[in-house]
């Protein structure tokens, strides 16, 4: 070998040293970060009594738990009288008028007005009539003072191009109202046939 391939040449244990080294550093430091701990206590020197020891000989005393008197319990018990039914709705809608007919119903008073349709206006020298159909169907002849609807309604005009029917109800307050309902003419839709 030449002289300059000695100088290039690196002995092999150190590369051995320079990866060991750091292994055994870490070794190192977590063996003594291993080792902190509480020291061990001292034999308990004769003569002296410890603490655990007294306690151990001293009898037990027991905590005998006393019961306060009882005392009478009032509870709460509710009188109505003066005092509105808790159960009862706030809003009650009572028919104004009593039922003076104690007959059936017609088949016109057990549908509601929104539920009949007007398919035609029939004018006449006695007055007007018309001509009501049910969902089924069911054509019914109506003219002025006919009962109809389940809110004791009663025919008041027809015209030309509807039936107004009168209903008279309560309020909630207790007031008697009247209310005028529409039937309008049902028409036939342009085109549709003739």
């Amino acid at each position: 070998m030449r002289p300059r391939e000695r100088e290039f040449q690196k002995p092999k244990r150190n590369k051995i040293v320079y990866g060991l080294a750091p292994i055994l550093t870490a070794f190192l430091l977590l063996i003594a970060g291993c080792g902190g701990g509480t020291p061990p206590s001292s034999p308990p020197q004769k003569g002296k009594v410890s603490s655990l020891e007294k306690t151990k000989s001293e009898p037990v005393k027991v905590a005998v738990k006393m019961e306060p008197e009882k005392k009478e319990e009032t509870g709460y018990t509710y009188n109505p009288v003066g005092k509105a039914d808790p159960f009862k709705p706030f809003i009650q809608i009572f028919p104004a008028r009593n039922r003076s007919r104690s007959g059936p119903l017609t088949p016109l008073q057990k549908y509601e007005i929104n539920q009949l349709k007007l398919v035609a206006v029939i004018s006449t020298p006695e007055g007007n009539t018309a001509l009501v159909e049910d969902s089924a169907g069911k054509g019914y002849i109506i003219k002025k003072g006919t009962e109809i609807g389940k809110n004791e309604g009663k025919v008041t005009k027809i015209l030309k191009d509807k039936v107004i029917v009168e209903e008279i109800y309560q309020d909630m307050w207790g007031q008697t109202k009247t209310s005028e309902i529409p039937i309008l003419l049902h028409r036939l839709e342009e085109g549709g046939g003739s």
